[in-house]
């Protein structure tokens, strides 16, 4: 599995406004969604593009644009924190949504939700803040794979090894893209150092102290 941390120093900088406990929703929402834009960028690097000519004022000139056969997924909540960023530098791409929970019993996601583009042949963004255990975002691109895509790539913001080593034994065709690989996780699943609760910090919600934020 292909694993790419992005060490720029603007995402790094951006990683570490996040990490800061002080970061109010708000200001949150705005460096999540800056953030995602350089992960994305670095995500893109790879896909297909197409030659093509173009009239400038002057005369004609010859450029590249991505194929467009992209598809963003979010998993929910969080993964909503990072999709306008996509949306953004893809205004043209479709968005699907999965939506999964953590099991009290099982421990194991269960899916609450999901409404896919159609994705057979089509490069995914699939974009959830946190790589904990990796049990979300191995179910989403199991649930993704069934519908034939051409690739899967997985963006996220902090990893833990425990998700990035799940990931590998799942689904070891699918590129890991994030802004650190982190230490460890707590017994409850919190990454350490991490960042908190992605999806309590992003909307300003009371953290769910009885249940593992990340997955």
């Amino acid at each position: 599995m292909e694993l790419t941390v992005v060490d720029h120093p603007l995402a790094q900088h951006l990683l570490t406004q996040l990490r800061d406990v002080s970061t109010p929703p708000p200001l949150f929402r705005t460096i999540a969604k800056r953030l995602t834009i350089a992960l994305v960028l670095e995500a893109v690097r790879g896909l297909p593009s197409i030659e093509v000519e173009v009239e400038t004022p002057l005369e004609r000139a010859p450029g590249r644009t991505i194929s467009p056969d992209l598809a963003a997924v979010p998993i929910l909540r969080a993964g909503l924190g990072m999709l306008e960023a996509v949306t953004e530098l893809f205004p043209e791409v479709s968005v699907g949504y999965i939506g999964l929970e953590r099991d009290d019993v099982t421990l194991l996601p269960t899916s609450y939700y999901e409404k896919l583009p159609p994705v057979e042949g089509r490069h995914v963004l699939l974009l959830d803040p946190m790589l904990a255990t990796g049990g979300s975002a191995t179910a989403a691109c199991s649930s993704i794979m069934k519908k034939g895509p051409a690739q899967i790539l997985f963006v996220c913001v902090v990893a833990a090894p425990q998700g990035v080593a799940r990931m590998e034994e799942a689904h070891p065709d699918v590129p890991v893209i994030t802004a650190a690989l982190d230490r460890d996780l707590t017994p409850n699943g919190y990454i350490l150092p991490g960042l908190g609760d992605f999806g309590d910090r992003l909307f300003g919600t009371e953290p769910h102290l009885g249940a593992p934020p990340n997955r």
